[in-house]
């Protein structure tokens, strides 16, 4: 048998290896960061303990395209390390597409997963515009009060409503960090309202927020779209009949919950003072299934024992 020789530069490789793996056991599995600066301040300061939780509320109900959404916004959760998600589904029960989606994203830890149906009355029908009735007003509210009853009154955190069909900068998220207690924080929305930005508009002077540039139904007391503010929980808890409502005009839901937490003035500007556009309302678009109607006729399926 051969005999099997190490050379010394071998020997200093191993030892070097071995000692960067006992540097990251040392670590105490604290998470770090190399990506952009805002990144990395945000793993800074969750290692100090003082980043707020940001509760991400989404609707979600079934659909050929859901987990595809779903998939997408998880990949933000796995970048930012303060957020948790409250995934909220229009069904009778939870069901195993959510949770499995959860569970692979590795954010069971991190997520609360809920359901309650939307009262028929009030249900999109097959061929009805999404904008003829309101959605998700079940949802949200009962995301509301899970969080007014599961998370702690005296600790700053703040509630973001994520719709699962936008499209979301990470930095949006670095953004919501910055939001004072007791504040609403504000900030631009693309493709959105038919122009290619809706945004709040400050005084020059003051930098208050003294109007929108929203070009539908601006006559709102906030014409502001969902994806546009984050609100911090001390004003949740302090108001507890802020919640959303199916006795609103059509575009009023955002100002529905609003009316009750702050006013213009009092709202907080961010993402560089409302000139960044960090999140945008692009919506998927439904999805074709013309080719699989017809195979479901004929007693088949393209999916069959998958999960798409």
């Amino acid at each position: 048998m051969s005999e099997v020789r190490i050379r010394p530069r071998q020997v200093l490789v191993l030892i070097i290896v071995f000692l960067v793996i006992l540097l990251m056991v040392h670590r105490n599995g604290k998470r770090t960061c190399q990506g952009p600066a805002y990144l990395q301040a945000m793993y800074a300061k969750q290692q100090d303990e003082n980043l707020p939780t940001i509760y991400c509320i989404t609707p979600t109900y079934a659909r050929p395209h859901q987990k595809a959404e779903l998939t997408r916004l998880s990949h933000i959760f796995m970048l930012v390390p303060n957020m948790h998600w409250v995934i909220v589904e229009d069904s009778e029960t939870t069901t195993n597409l959510v949770r499995n989606l959860l569970e692979r994203a590795g954010l069971t830890q991190r997520s609360t997963q809920l359901n309650v149906k939307t009262p028929t009355a009030f249900k999109l029908k097959h061929n009805d515009p999404n904008w003829i009735k309101p959605r998700g007003v079940e949802q949200r509210n009962l995301a509301l009060s899970w969080i007014r009853t599961n998370t702690d009154a005296d600790k700053h955190n703040i509630v973001f409503f994520m719709d699962d069909d936008n499209s979301y900068s990470v930095e949006l998220f670095a953004e919501m960090t910055k939001i004072e207690p007791g504040r609403v924080g504000v900030w631009p929305v693309g493709l959105v309202g038919g122009l290619m930005v809706e945004k709040p508009l400050l005084n020059p002077t003051t930098n208050e927020v003294e109007g929108f540039n929203a070009a539908w139904r601006p006559e709102r007391p906030f014409p502001i779209d969902m994806a546009g503010f984050a609100i911090s929980t001390e004003l949740l808890f302090k108001y507890p009949e802020a919640t959303f409502s199916y006795e609103v005009q059509r575009g009023y839901q955002e100002s529905e919950i609003l009316r009750h937490l702050t006013t213009r003035s009092q709202l907080q500007p961010l993402a560089n003072n409302c000139r960044d556009v960090l999140v945008w309302h692009t919506r998927t678009e439904k999805t074709k299934l013309t080719n699989e109607e017809a195979l479901n006729k004929q007693g088949k399926k393209s999916d069959e024992g998958m999960e798409v």
